[in-house]
């Protein structure tokens, strides 16, 4: 609609590396780049790639990542948000032994959401800072590390999860099965995304939803105005997800919600 020709460069495991695609459109002399979760997400990379291409000059946008002293805009959504309206989703419905699945660490999402959770179960669930440490699980994205998490978080007794992606979340659903829990009755989760087919998942999965047009809108208006030279605002703009309830999640187990009173 801005009236420039989109190329689209996806990545996988093992294939073509960002550097690698940014050669290539650079090639291509591109008028800008919308980076969308890449290197500028990993705090242990180095993110000088950035400066380099700010300096040709190159316009670049970037979401769903932060890095301090990168003169360029950025568009996220509000990840810490997130997971405290997913820890309090599940504290109204009187769970309070709730988990945390999400990826590695050096990621600037996985932080975020972390931090979240672990304000809100301090906050919303009564639990201590000192006893959270037990109820976290950084795995690998996808359906294999979730249920991998959930099944360890299960053998600690939790009654909810609340998860970095909808993969990770199937994931839980699937070691909750394995264990002869059903889904929500025995154990309630929380995705983030909602990726399309969500609502036809067997239960239909509770998630977080990321504003997704509203951010490609954003990212691309202030990547039109930097190539225009009208300079775009060189900070975050954090937008807020959304909770959508479906089927996942359920009122705590009896015995969870007994227990709880009787501490309390």
């Amino acid at each position: 609609q801005s009236g420039f020709t989109p190329v689209l460069c996806t990545q996988t495991a093992g294939g073509v590396t960002e550097d690698e695609y940014v050669e290539m459109l650079l090639d291509r002399q591109v008028s800008g780049v919308v980076f969308v979760s890449g290197l500028h997400a990993d705090t242990a990379a180095n993110h000088d790639r950035y400066r380099a291409l700010l300096a040709r000059p190159l316009p670049v946008v970037m979401i769903n990542g932060y890095v301090p002293g990168i003169g360029a805009p950025f568009v996220s959504c509000d990840d810490r948000e997130a997971a405290e309206l997913a820890v309090a989703h599940l504290v109204a419905l009187g769970h309070r032994r709730i988990g945390l699945i999400t990826g590695p660490d050096r990621f600037v999402p996985v932080q975020r959401k972390v931090a979240g959770w672990r304000s809100a179960m301090t906050r919303l669930a009564g639990v201590a800072e000192a006893d959270l440490g037990p109820l976290a699980e950084l795995s690998l994205f996808g359906v294999e590390g979730g249920e991998a998490a959930a099944g360890r978080l299960l053998d600690r007794g939790v009654t909810g999860v609340v998860c970095g992606s909808d993969l990770m979340a199937l994931g839980a659903v699937r070691a909750a099965r394995q264990r002869g829990l059903n889904v929500p009755e025995g154990l309630s989760v929380v995705g983030y995304d909602d990726s399309p087919l969500m609502a036809f998942t067997d239960p239909p999965l509770t998630t977080m939803r990321q504003p997704v047009t509203a951010m490609a809108v954003a990212a691309v208006r202030a990547l039109v105005d930097e190539i225009n030279g009208h300079g775009a605002p060189h900070s975050e703009y954090l937008f807020r997800p959304e909770l959508v309830v479906r089927g996942s999640t359920a009122v705590a187990p009896s015995s969870a919600r007994l227990s709880y009173a009787r501490s309390a």
